[in-house]
């Protein structure tokens, strides 16, 4: 059965099993593990399947201009030390309360800034010292450049949108992509596993796949030397080369990466019809799974 949800729950959805695996990027899956961690006391384990090779992410933290001769840690050290309340926006509040006590406590102040609170946008701080994490679905440029907090924490590909507000990025926190999540509870049961399985393995086939062709040609006996030395050359075989011998003729298959800038496709074919392959197909692939033990789920 299939869930029509949003990938911001996905990791609270998996942790309590109301659902096996997810699609979900990185860092929502961290933001849940880690709410679950800081309000609930629980620490839960989900297992990360199968990257998508989509969505790819960073979460940055932000912050209005300062003096170019002032280092991260130095404007971090100077804002702990002339603000006992230090308030913060975020669209994952858990990812940012995790970074900013790793922060304090590398700086010194782990103590002075212990207590916290995540809130939603902007509501009366419930601590008078310590870090205000302000929750918030977007616009998280717009509450840093006007002074709403001291610093933020936003997702972003490029870091354009975050230059466009005037903001500086200080410093990394995560890389995030889209991947398979899956619950590891999932193995006690065995018909529900193999069934989960047979459905990872047809996806990753076709993340596999992406990108990849097969080249199809024939070769007189004779000129079969000669393209083994190429394809043993070029790496273009797995295990062993894919042939079927006949008595004058031999088969080739070649699984082949179509936008590798090192031994681009055209070359490859021209390569070996130069050797004498013959007949020369391109075929692209819908699916390419090595074998059983594709996924170490």
């Amino acid at each position: 059965m299939g869930w029509d949800g949003r990938p911001q729950e996905f990791g609270a959805q998996l942790a309590i099993g109301e659902v096996d695996i997810a699609i979900a990027g990185d860092d929502w899956i961290r933001e849940r593990t880690l709410e679950f961690k800081f309000e609930y006391d629980q620490d839960i384990k989900l297992e990360r399947v199968l990257s998508l090779e989509r969505g790819h992410v960073r979460i940055v933290v932000i912050r209005r201009p300062v003096p170019e001769q002032q280092d991260v840690d130095a404007w971090f050290r100077a804002l702990f030390s002339e603000k006992t309340l230090v308030t913060v926006v975020s669209e994952m509040p858990y990812v940012a309360l995790e970074w900013i006590q790793a922060k304090a406590q590398q700086l010194g102040f782990a103590a002075s800034h212990a207590a916290y609170a995540v809130q939603k946008y902007k509501t009366p701080p419930r601590i008078g010292s310590g870090v205000v994490i302000y929750e918030t679905w977007g616009k998280t440029e717009a509450k840093v450049t006007n002074g709403s907090v001291d610093f933020g924490f936003e997702i972003t590909q490029s870091g354009s949108a975050i230059r466009n507000y005037g903001l500086n990025i200080c410093a990394e926190v995560m890389k995030s992509e889209t991947a398979i999540w899956a619950n590891p509870a999932i193995k006690s049961f065995p018909e529900k596993y193999d069934l989960a399985r047979m459905f990872l393995l047809n996806l990753y086939g076709s993340v596999f796949a992406e990108n990849k062709v097969l080249l199809s040609f024939n070769a007189r006996n004779d000129a079969v030397p000669a393209l083994l030395e190429y394809l043993k050359e070029h790496k273009l075989f797995g295990d062993e080369p894919t042939m079927n011998a006949g008595p004058n003729f031999t088969e080739f298959g070649v699984q082949l990466e179509a936008t590798c800038k090192e031994l681009p496709l055209a070359r490859v074919r021209y390569e070996l019809l130069k050797l004498g392959a013959t007949h020369l197909e391109t075929i692209p692939l819908d699916s390419s799974i090595p074998g059983i033990d594709a996924l170490a789920f």
